[in-house]
């Protein structure tokens, strides 16, 4: 899926960057902002273990944005990184003029959660 960057700007999202090996999040932190990623590349990180790594039109954080418990883990840009950072405000009215970004983030934790219980985590 592709996004309007300009456009979720316009419906409150907020531009953010962050240089390469900068921490976006910590595992346990509270979440309530997800990001999706314009350019660069996001590593996810559990225990040291690279769980996932997420390039341009990318989400995380979606987990504990939706659940509103702690970070199930880190997450990190790998190189020079540009995101979308997306409050509750922002995500509902980004939804209510496009659906399937609902849907969208549904499918992106849905198979992030299929895959850790494939792999079981320690």
């Amino acid at each position: 899926m592709h996004f309007d960057f300009d456009h979720m700007e316009r419906l409150g999202a907020r531009s953010h960057s962050f240089d390469a090996g900068e921490k976006i999040f910590l595992q346990n932190e509270h979440g309530n902002v997800l990001y999706v990623v314009r350019t660069g590349r996001v590593e996810v990180i559990t225990f040291g273990k690279v769980l996932e790594k997420v390039g341009a039109n990318g989400i995380v954080g979606e987990i504990a944005f939706v659940d509103g418990g702690p970070r199930s883990a880190a997450a990190l840009a790998s190189e020079k990184t540009d995101v979308m950072v997306l409050d509750k405000d922002a995500f509902f009215a980004i939804i209510r003029e496009d659906p399937d970004f609902a849907f969208h983030v549904m499918r992106v934790m849905a198979e992030r959660l299929r895959r850790l219980n494939l792999v079981g985590h320690h």
